[in-house]
């Protein structure tokens, strides 16, 4: 049997997602768009080259209290965090 990439992985499943491989115009749609096909706790681990603090706080005003966000790297030149969807 073939492997389904459209499939969720399920509970607990982390997909990874780096910015910095999105062109700039398009960047903050798709990350939307990633968080909002996430299941109740699926994370989605993001990787980009500066803090995105004005993200983040767009993330905060569109979704609430639907994800969880953790940063597991905060240094200069390398950001990854992780945003999860609780229930």
């Amino acid at each position: 049997m073939a492997h389904d990439c459209s499939r969720s992985l399920g509970v607990g499943a982390v997909y990874p997602f780096d910015a910095r491989g999105v062109a700039k115009r398009f960047r903050h749609a798709a990350i939307f768009g990633a968080l909002d096909a996430l299941e109740p706790g699926e994370t989605m681990r993001f990787c980009n080259d500066h803090d995105p603090l004005p993200l983040l706080s767009q993330i905060d005003n569109i979704f609430g209290e639907r994800i969880r966000m953790a940063y597991v790297q905060r240094e200069p030149g390398a950001i990854v965090i992780d945003f999860q969807v609780v229930s």
